[in-house]
């Protein structure tokens, strides 16, 4: 017997439930594991299309400049530190 609807035949969401530890069974949406209830294409937008966007100081680019920052303070240091 064949489903009578597409649906039927995707690929089902590997959500289970924390209460019943069943899995969700809604059909995942295409590229991803999980249902649109589960968060299949969810998230929050990045930079200041986000809601939550102050000021820019703790923002991927950021973060990583200051990484580098410190990282070339360091060698600095080590290198003074060898030549005394």
């Amino acid at each position: 017997m064949t489903a009578a609807y597409p649906f039927q035949n995707s690929p089902r969401c590997t959500a289970t439930s924390k209460r019943t530890g069943k899995p969700c069974q809604a059909p995942a949406v295409n590229g991803w594991s999980v249902c649109r209830f589960h968060g299949a294409g969810g998230g929050a937008p990045k930079g200041e299309r986000n809601g939550a966007y102050r000021h820019g100081r703790y923002t991927q680019e950021t973060v990583q400049a200051c990484q580098m920052l410190r990282l070339y303070a360091r060698v600095v240091k080590d290198t003074l530190d060898q030549v005394e």
